[in-house]
């Protein structure tokens, strides 16, 4: 089969079925491509078309995003075994035993989904899927309700808030991926009688390190370093690649360095215990998806009325950050409340949910680097700068990208 033709392209409201259809792909010997149905038909057919125009290797088994961009879209690619030597510790971290029920409430778009989706596949649990956006009270309880859940810090979130309120489950573990798992968090849902576990990774390497209650520690077979305030790591999770603007198949964001690799993310080590401390690229972890900065930016300079923009990641308690973009206007050009909505609908067209800004601000001048580039400021920084406020929607939170 040319490496083209084995790409599948799957999306769809019904996550259940992508989730299905995904497996029985791989199974065929073809390499499942799942996209977010709320992305447009333009979009997703650039992406499709991407990936394609380069093929794919003959060891590559599964297609992975890890920040959805458009226009330069971030596939990686990444052989099964490199997913399946983890296998084992995701089991013993999820206490899962054969014939399990596992939730997965993360979007089949992101990573975290599928990689949840084939361990089950290869251990023998069965995967469920809510009924919404949200985590209902009939997604944790009856006949054939869960006993396992593998998700957000949001989704875990969603999951005490309604324990805590009186609703009942059959779930007793779950495993948290995608951003920082706040210990209060974790402490009420462990009050509440479930297992926790949580792990910090990324698409590119799968699993670096859990967290079982005493701190995040590397998982056997992966070795980390700490160099100058960013994190290295040896593993045979390592990704194959990742497919770029124009079809390029790089590394992506990895560096290869006698076998060690990084994607940025700045860490330290105290006793054995990894500490993330966010990305040394400025990347915005919101809800457990990962979105890189200059890619919203590209497409926001490329809307009429935009000379500059900036784009970070504003705190936020329920998704770890919320991403916020500061607009700079053309020349001649007044962003008034009726131009900002404009921009915001165009910018929707072209983004993916995750990378689509919560958070509006303009601002007179955006400030410079000696080379004319748009300095990076931190949001304090940022919202210093700012004018008038003139969109905040607090949308509906991010699918997850991480696993």
């Amino acid at each position: 089969m040319p490496s083209a033709d084995r790409i599948a392209p799957i999306r769809g409201a019904d996550h259940a079925a992508v989730l299905d259809a995904a497996l029985e792909a791989r199974a065929g010997g073809r390499v499942p491509l799942v996209g977010d149905e709320r992305w447009t038909q333009g979009h997703w057919d650039a992406v499709v078309r991407t990936v394609r125009s380069h093929g794919v290797p003959q060891e590559a088994d599964w297609a992975t995003f890890t920040s959805g961009s458009a226009g330069t879209p971030r596939v990686v690619l990444r052989t099964e075994a490199s997913w399946r030597t983890a296998y084992p510790a995701v089991t013993a971290l999820l206490d899962a035993r054969a014939g399990d029920r596992i939730l997965v409430p993360v979007h089949p778009v992101s990573s975290m989904a599928l990689n949840a989706a084939a361990h089950a596949r290869a251990t023998g649990l069965d995967v469920r899927v809510p009924a919404g956006a949200r985590l209902r009270a009939t997604d944790l309880a009856g006949p054939d309700g869960p006993e396992l859940m593998h998700g957000t810090p949001w989704q875990l979130r969603d999951l005490v808030d309604l324990l805590e309120a009186g609703t009942r489950t059959t779930l007793r573990g779950v495993l948290v991926g995608g951003d920082r798992l706040d210990p209060a968090l974790a402490a009420r849902a462990r009050a509440q009688g479930l297992r926790v576990a949580s792990y910090f990774g990324a698409a590119e390497l799968s699993y670096v390190a859990a967290d079982t209650g005493d701190g995040l520690r590397p998982l056997d077979g992966v070795d980390v370093q700490v160099r100058d305030g960013v994190l290295w790591v040896r593993t045979p999770q390592r990704a194959l690649g990742t497919v770029g603007a124009g079809g390029h198949l790089t590394a992506g964001a990895l560096q290869d360095d006698d076998g060690w690799v990084t994607v940025g993310d700045r860490a330290r080590l105290e006793d054995g215990v990894l500490v993330p401390a966010g990305r040394a690229d400025e990347a915005i972890l919101t809800a457990g998806a990962t979105v890189v900065p200059a890619d919203v930016e590209a497409v926001l300079t490329g809307i009429e009325g935009v000379q500059a923009a900036l784009v970070v990641g504003r705190p936020d308690a329920l998704l770890g950050q919320r991403v916020a973009a500061y607009l700079e206007p053309a020349p001649g050009t007044v962003l008034d409340a009726a131009a900002v909505r404009r921009i915001r609908s165009a910018a929707g067209e072209r983004l993916a949910v995750a990378q689509r800004p919560r958070h509006w601000r303009t601002v007179p001048e955006l400030p410079r680097t000696g080379s004319g580039k748009v300095r990076r400021l931190d949001a304090g920084q940022a919202e210093a700068l700012a004018g008038e406020t003139l969109v905040v929607r607090p949308d509906a939170s991010p699918v997850g990208d991480r696993a």
